[in-house]
């Protein structure tokens, strides 16, 4: 089968959609299957490449810039004719939310083949930003009209599925299928360093933005002294939440280290006691970075977020601890909890034998092959 994704980015950029996505195409190359991606380039590098990443035909298009978190890439649906000629893909796989997958609706070619839509999240109504939720009123119409046309949508968990307003309509063709992460390569890796050199080690992997509840956790580390905390990301809040550190008198024990390779980010894990993720709302809709941490064996805290995957992945108490998103005095709590050590091992043990048992990638990657082989016949 000659399989098309079409995606946002791919590696080397860092996200959890990125990761999943790469993972994803390279098991089933390592299946045999041909795969290609079709993505846009980071912002601001305008010429459009292809090469091939273990095995991945990856076309980039060239984009101008981002505008409210899309990229813009005018050539787009003129790089996907010209992949869907040359190339001659069976089937398309489209990784939402993403603008630049309509394209696929104005392609007779497209529209000719059957169709997997890959729902990782909704457009969040609780968004900040006004001007995002008023494209979204004129989004949500093409958004419909592909999630009509698709043969098959992808939720990631249950718990998604019966929240998302956009596909309550379409339910009768939804798959829930969870992410999976591969097993880690057991190679080096240089971990940062905690500002502390005794105490509590955090760490929080993620976007530096508004949905990740970064000054969330910086209020809640003012109340825990013993505690130090390690931030790997980068984004549109980072200078705010840095000015956010200083001013709560947090500083000197929380690092700002920006974004690491799979190898460093490896090791980081190893290293430290417990990994955070104070998300807000549901665009955090599964938490990819709660995988990684959990195949490491690191005991997390996450927010219990209505409708969101989070709360099919952490099993409160037993996995780690879920907290009321946006409550600094909840998380602190939870943080002093995590002084245990015997907990911290339990939870650990705990989180790897459930990543094992329901979030490898081959589990997943296998659900995902049954999909692709019932739109074949």
């Amino acid at each position: 089968m000659r399989i098309l994704h079409i995606g946002k980015y791919y590696a080397p950029q860092r996200g959890g959609m990125e990761r999943y996505l790469q993972d994803l195409a390279e098991w089933f190359v390592r299946q045999g299957e041909s795969v290609g991606v079709l993505v846009h380039q980071p912002s601001g590098q305008r010429r459009s490449t292809q090469e091939t990443r273990h095995g991945v035909a990856v076309h980039r298009v060239g984009c101008l810039g981002n505008v409210l978190f899309t990229p813009i890439c005018p050539t787009f649906p003129l790089q996907l004719r010209r992949l869907l000629i040359s190339w001659k893909p069976q089937l398309l796989h489209l990784h939402m939310p993403n603008p630049s997958c309509l394209a696929a609706l104005l392609s007779p070619r497209a529209r000719a083949l059957p169709w997997v839509v890959h729902w990782q999240a909704d457009i969040s109504d609780e968004v900040p930003d006004w001007r995002l939720r008023a494209a979204y009123k004129i989004y949500r119409f093409f958004e419909r009209a592909l999630l009509k046309r698709a043969a098959a949508i992808v939720a990631t968990s249950p718990q998604y599925q019966e929240s998302s307003a956009a596909l309550a309509e379409w339910r009768h063709k939804v798959h829930v299928v969870p992410l999976g992460t591969d097993d880690e390569t057991p190679i080096g890796g240089t971990a940062p360093d905690w500002p502390l050199l005794d105490g509590l080690k955090l760490l929080c992997v993620g976007r530096l933005s508004y949905y990740k509840g970064h000054s969330v956790l910086l209020q809640a580390m003012a109340k825990c002294p013993r505690a130090s905390l390690v931030i790997v990301g980068s984004g549109e809040e980072g200078s705010r939440l840095c000015e956010q550190s200083r001013t709560l008198g947090v500083s000197g024990r929380v690092s700002f280290v920006g974004e690491l390779n799979d190898i460093d980010l490896q090791a980081a894990y190893k290293s430290a006691d417990c990994l955070l993720l104070p998300s807000l709302d549901r665009s955090e809709s599964f938490g990819m970075v709660l995988l990684e941490a959990m195949r490491a064996g690191l005991p997390v805290i996450a927010s219990a977020i209505p409708g969101s995957g989070v709360n099919q992945v952490v099993q409160d108490q037993v996995t780690g601890l879920l907290v009321a998103p946006g409550d600094a005095m909840n998380l602190a709590c939870a943080i002093e909890k995590m002084h245990s050590p015997e907990l911290r091992q339990a939870m650990g043990a705990a989180g790897r034998e459930r990543w094992l048992s329901e979030f490898t990638l081959e589990g997943s990657a296998l659900r995902i092959r049954e999909i692709y082989q019932h739109l074949a016949r």
